[in-house]
């Protein structure tokens, strides 16, 4: 089974950011989903990991993906928690 990775940043000065990134952290440890959260402020590599994953140079955290798989942002998270299709989306 691969690794779900949260990517977050520890430093945001944007209240919109942190709170997206709670939510998903709350609602995964709710539901008892082992993950990682990476912290793309402390190495610049895991920004560089994470926009590579995302196919996208400029995505912003919070990023989600399964092993090398990406599965979405915020936006993607919450619709598929909102439609209980998180495990899709997760690719789970």
């Amino acid at each position: 089974m691969s690794e779900i990775r949260v990517y977050y940043s520890s430093v945001s000065g944007c209240l919109k950011t942190k709170k997206q990134q709670q939510h998903i952290l709350m609602v995964l440890d709710g539901r008892k989903i082992v993950h990682t959260d990476v912290d793309v402020t402390q190495d610049p590599e895991n920004k560089d990991k994470m926009r590579r994953i995302a196919c996208n140079d400029a995505a912003l955290p919070p990023q989600i993906c399964n092993g090398d798989q990406y599965c979405g942002d915020y936006e993607g998270f919450l619709n598929a928690v909102e439609e209980e299709q998180l495990t899709e989306f997760l690719k789970l």
